[in-house]
This record gives structure tokens, C-alpha cells and sequence, in this order.
């Protein structure tokens, strides 16, 4: 039985980001569901501020629908989702950076609904809660102060991440570029921009959302390495794969690279929807 691809945006994304990667799957015969997350897709808010002309004045302390959504929240919203396709077959999660904090919690929490878990450049905590992480030396070519520079409104008083993705700052658009597609041509970034919403939860999760090794270390696991990704370097995504392999030496990851920047394989889908046909083939219902 075929199994059903599972797929979890990273921060500041929604299930639009996957549609091409979707179609390629499609093409070669396989089914996917892109979730959105609470407060991500159509729930998300855009306020009358954010269109042009902006008035950000507005814009920096308009309250957000995704307020208060916590990690659990996801988690629970994306249980629900497995456990409906985990009565068609197999499953085979798939997360991509921010993800990949939901999709590690949820694996703690039901690891019998997942017959395959499959980080892409996503985060999985395993010694450090995820954003500790930002002060490893992994993390040191981060342009933190650029993306920082990106932020609007206090989260402390919005409840939320919020940045305005529709500046027309050269300087800030170009960070932004150089961060996430900066193998992409200026319209495919601008583009993708245009699919990103401007708020994000504040929940990255704790200690007790690390990968666990009773019950995320029974799952085969996969992550696929993104080799010129640079707001999640490769020196951190080998940190992490070491990491969840010392956890459950038993059970270590399957390694696979793809060329490309952070959003690069989803812009150009056609590699990675390969590597996840070729992982479906892998993948034998759990028991």
C-alpha cells in the first residue's frame, strides 16, 4: 500500500509553500496532504495595515490570530491529521525547519502513527531545546542582527512574531534573500515572499519536546541535508543528525543531501520529490 506523505511547514509558512512539491508527487503517483498549522493558511491574519499603502504604525501592534497558539497546539492539531491518514496506510511525515519542532513532539507523543519521519534542513532538538541552539558555534554565520532587522512590534506585547514581508527596503530584502533562496533568481524570492505570512507563535518548544528514544527513536528516520542552506547550516544540521544517531544508535538516520538553499527545493521540487518516492519504497507500515 501506498504510503501518504505527511508535510509540515517551517516558520512564517502554510501549506501553499508545498504546492509544486505536491504536484511532482503527484506526477510520480504518490499522495500528500500539506498541513497547515493553527493560525497559518487561510486562518492567518492579514490586516488592512500590511496592504499597500502600509501603515506601519498599525501593523506593529494589530493583534494576531495566532496569539496564544502554543507548541501543543500543534501538535495536537497535527495528531489529528496523522491519525485520519493513518487509516489509509502508511505514513511518512515529512517537516521542514521550524517544523520539525511539531513533527519531533508529535513523533514523542504517537510514534505509532508515523512509519517514517523525515527531517528537510528542519530542526530536531536532542541536547539543547531548539532555540539554544542559536548560540552553538554551528550557528555563528547566521545574520541573526539582519533577520532581527526584519521584525516589527513588541512580541512580548503582540503574542506573536511578526514581520512585514512586504518592505520594499533593498537592504532588508536582500538579507532575507541571502537567508533563505540565495540560489534563486529575484523573482522566484519575491514570489515565495509573497506566500509567507507576517506572523509566527512564540512557542519553539522545551526541554521536554526534545526527541525522545523510547518512542521518536523507535521510528526509521531520514534527514535530508540541504548543502548551501544558510539559516540552517549544514554545520548544525550534521550537529543534529549526530546527535539524534547518539540517541538511538540503533535506529540512526538515513543521510541524504540535496544541492540548494533553504526554500530551493521547493521552488525546484522536482530532486526532492525523487528522494521522498525513493523513501516511499522504504517504508513498511508500523505495528
Amino acid at each position: 500500500m501506498q504510503p501518504t506523505f505527511v508535510l509540515v511547514h517551517g516558520a512564517f509558512a502554510n501549506s501553499f509553500s508545498f504546492a509544486p512539491l505536491q504536484a511532482e508527487l503527484g506526477l510520480l503517483g504518490h499522495r500528500s496532504v500539506a498541513v497547515d498549522l493553527p493560525g497559518h493558511g487561510f486562518s492567518a491574519t492579514y490586516t488592512r495595515a500590511y496592504q499597500a499603502p502600509q501603515d506601519l504604525g498599525e501593523f506593529a501592534t494589530t493583534p494576531g490570530s495566532i496569539k496564544g497558539v502554543t507548541l501543543a497546539d500543534n501538535v495536537a492539531h497535527l495528531i489529528g491529521i496523522l491519525e485520519r491518514a493513518k487509516r489509509n496506510g502508511p505514513v511518512i511525515l515529512v517537516s521542514h525547519s521550524r517544523g520539525g519542532v511539531t513533527a519531533t513532539a508529535a513523533a514523542n507523543a504517537r510514534p505509532d502513527l508515523i512509519d517514517r519521519i523525515v527531517y528537510v534542513s528542519a530542526w530536531c532538538p536532542v541536547a539543547l531545546d531548539a532555540g539554544d541552539y542559536y548560540a552553538e558555534p554551528e550557528m555563528a554565520t547566521v545574520d541573526v542582527a539582519a533577520l532581527a532587522a526584519a521584525m516589527t512590534g513588541n512580541p512580548a506585547e503582540l503574542g506573536l512574531l511578526r514581520v512585514n514581508f512586504r518592505t520594499a527596503d533593498p537592504d532588508l530584502l536582500a538579507a532575507l534573500k541571502a537567508a533563505f533562496l540565495a540560489d534563486g533568481t529575484d523573482e522566484e524570492f519575491l514570489a515565495f515572499l509573497n506566500t509567507f505570512q507576517p506572523d509566527e507563535n512564540l512557542d519553539f518548544g522545551a526541554s521536554t519536546d526534545r526527541a525522545q528514544a523510547a518512542t521518536w527513536g523507535r521510528i526509521p528516520k531520514t534527514f535530508i541535508r540541504l548543502a548551501d542552506d544558510t539559516s540552517l547550516p549544514l554545520a548544525l544540521q550534521d550537529r543534529l543528525i549526530r546527535e539524534g544517531n547518539e540517541l538511538t544508535p540503533d535506529n540512526p538516520y538515513d543521510v541524504r543531501t540535496l544541492d540548494g538553499s533553504h526554500l530551493k527545493w521547493l521552488v525546484d521540487p522536482a530532486p526532492a520529490a525523487k528522494a521522498l518516492a525513493e523513501l516511499a519504497t522504504l517504508t513498511a507500515p508500523s505495528v
